[in-house]
């Protein structure tokens, strides 16, 4: 029988007040539920906002490196849980357990690398013009925030946000996505073991409808943090900047990938099999757009085909598994939509394309890895995002217009270039529209001590991580002082 899990407010576990609840399912064996979350209520909602706020002054006066030190101690708790999180994130999300521990690590990067700026929460000293004034600038919480993470890094993107707007002094009432509750759970009992003061960190489980839409209209929440779909955080941003809030959101991508002639065609591929395939491409950096040149068409999509039909589409728990399930059927149906989409329109379906239900894959939304050539700007699959194992192939006939077709897209997220032409390298640097970039490197690469987001509808708001990450959660205060 599986457990049924309470929301986590004031530091205390307690039942929503509607009294439901929804399960989390595994997507390898859709007959496993994992547990039953709080279907939250808006009362649910104001409940934990009103927690946060009776915490805030406390908190917002302890000073920063105290409260850094909360960090410190996540990190040991990361460590010790580190084979129970993948498993947990590998049952819920359906990734590889491979991939799983790749979370998990990048996770315990991060808080190492992020630890260490309650003590770099710093101002400016400024000259006046007047001899006798002396001015500089402080840096405040701005109180009680929102936070909204997303399945496919349930573990990462969670904690990735939480840490900064509680070293800067926030509380924070934290949604994570319905279908990862589970493992927000243990990012909440991670928390509390390292010592987080009642009411610092809330938790509300339950529909983005009822509390996503509570978080843009609340008045008391000053800021909200978010990471998921373009239209949802675009609706989102508008709701909270109306009423005066600060909105960050990162959001999707259509991401270009562009190999040249004289680039090194095998290491190029392989890279595409992980920034297209791994994690069945449900990260917001992987490529979907591979623009190639006329003239190396069939030897990139052969070398492609070859390379795809080794990776492993299985249990995430099984031996040398590469990709698990899609993370549930609504992900599965959107997959297929675009499929069948791409072939009314014309293009032509290279691999794949395919829901996989043999040798017991049936209990699961598995599918294949999914390559289409003869893609043009106009398709749907060249335009829209899909959060799937699907490349889209498309061919130029110059430099000049792989750029031009890189560029034609609403979103200007991630993006990188495969060449040994170190001009064209670094004209592409300049010219992409893409917060984030690459030379010969997949475009879901990323350290935690770089600033990351995008550009165009890809993001809302200051940069997330590296030496970015406290912008978004303070405010500046000027002082003069006449002594």
């Amino acid at each position: 029988m599986a457990k049924t899990y309470q929301n986590f407010i004031g530091g205390q576990w307690v039942d929503s007040g509607t009294r439901e609840t929804y399960p989390s399912i595994n997507p390898a064996n859709t007959k496993e539920v994992l547990g039953y979350f709080q279907s939250s209520s808006v009362d649910d909602v104001k409940t934990a906002i009103e927690a946060a706020s009776i915490a805030f002054p406390s908190w917002a006066n302890t000073s920063a490196p105290i409260r850094g030190d909360v960090l410190f101690r996540l990190i040991q708790a990361l460590e010790n849980e580190r084979n129970n999180l993948a498993t947990i994130i590998t049952k819920e999300v359906g990734k590889s357990l491979r991939e799983a521990r790749g979370e998990v690590e990048k996770t315990i990067q991060a808080m190492k690398q992020f630890s260490g700026e309650a003590t770099r929460l710093t101002g400016e000293t400024i000259p006046s013009y007047d001899a006798e004034i002396f001015g500089y600038t402080v840096r405040e919480p701005l109180g009680v925030v929102g936070v909204i993470a997303p399945y496919n890094f349930p573990l990462g993107i969670g904690i990735w946000k939480i840490a900064p707007a509680i070293v800067a002094g926030n509380t924070v009432v934290f949604k994570p996505a319905s279908n990862t509750s589970l493992i927000s759970i243990k990012i909440i009992e991670l928390f509390e073991k390292s010592g987080v003061p009642k009411g610092v960190i809330n938790m509300v489980t339950g529909s983005g409808s009822v509390v996503g839409r509570e978080f843009g209209e609340n008045q008391a929440l000053k800021a909200v943090s978010f990471t998921g779909s373009s239209e949802v955080g675009i609706a989102l941003g508008k709701a909270v900047t109306a009423r005066g809030g600060k909105m960050q959101a990162e959001m999707g991508g259509k991401n270009p990938s562009i190999i040249l002639e004289d680039a090194d065609i095998n290491q190029a591929v392989d890279s595409l099999i992980d920034s297209s395939f791994l994690d069945n491409g449900q990260r917001c950096t992987g490529t979907s757009r591979l623009i190639i040149p006329k003239t190396i068409k069939r030897v990139v999509i052969d070398k492609l085909i070859e390379k795809t039909k080794k990776l492993v589409i299985g249990n995430g728990f099984d031996e040398g598994v590469d990709n698990g399930p899609v993370i549930d059927e609504s992900q599965l149906n959107v997959y297929l939509h675009y499929v069948k989409s791409a072939l009314e329109e014309g293009a032509t379906l290279e691999y794949g394309g395919k829901r996989l239900t043999e040798n017991g894959l049936d209990k699961g939304y598995f599918v294949a890895p999914t390559i289409f050539s003869g893609v043009t700007e106009e398709m749907t699959i060249a335009k829209e995002e899909i959060f799937g194992p699907v490349v889209a192939v498309m061919e130029v006939d110059s430099y000049e217009e792989a750029m031009r077709v890189a560029n034609n897209t609403e979103f200007g997220l991630s993006s990188t270039i495969y060449t040994k032409d170190l001009n064209k390298a670094f004209h592409f640097v300049r010219n992409i529209q893409s917060g984030v970039t690459h030379v010969n490197i997949p475009s879901n690469y990323f350290e935690n001590q770089y600033p990351f987001g995008g550009k165009k509808t890809s993001s809302i708001g200051p940069r997330e991580q590296g030496s970015t990450a406290l912008d978004f959660w303070t405010d500046y205060k000027t002082v003069y002082v006449r002594p």
